[in-house]
């Protein structure tokens, strides 16, 4: 019984001591052949998406048609590839799509710096650069209707 409080009804919904707070410094690398990300990308005065992924990370192949939908919506989706070797993460972007914006590149400090408990990981950034959402684990489909298009809504 003692073990009860210590449950979550969601085990992706983790604490995040990011929310209400100024997204973290970049400390990314450029990614061949994509647009560089920067710290003024996350500047800019419009709710926008960043969201850590990995070739070599499963959930973020079943997350890409949900990522990639909200690109096609106009959203703003920045892409940090975490811990992953160049060739893989453009063999991954040219076999399933590209979404993002703009990419960074991460050997792990712009991860430790965001709190970052895997990939994918997505943070929802508002327009004055805060963070206002978020979301360990893949994005769903569910979690795309009713968590995250109502925060990009406002």
């Amino acid at each position: 019984m003692m073990f009860v409080g210590l449950q979550r009804e969601n085990p992706n919904d983790l604490p995040s001591q990011m929310i209400g707070r100024p997204a973290p410094t970049l400390t990314t690398t450029p990614l061949a052949g994509h647009a560089m990300l920067t710290q003024d990308d996350l500047q800019k005065s419009e709710v926008k998406i960043v969201n850590f992924w990995a070739s070599w990370c499963a959930p973020c192949r079943v997350e890409h048609p949900n990522i990639q939908a909200l690109a096609d919506m106009g959203i703003a989706i920045y892409g940090i590839n975490y811990k992953d070797k160049a060739e893989q993460a453009n063999q991954f972007l040219n076999s399933l799509g590209n979404p993002y914006a703009k990419i960074g590149a991460d050997a792990g400090r712009t991860g430790l710096d965001w709190g970052l408990y895997g990939v994918p990981e997505t943070f929802v950034i508002g327009p004055d650069g805060r963070v206002l959402y978020r979301h360990a684990g893949p994005v769903t489909t569910r979690v795309m209707n009713d968590t995250i298009l109502p925060l990009l809504a406002n």
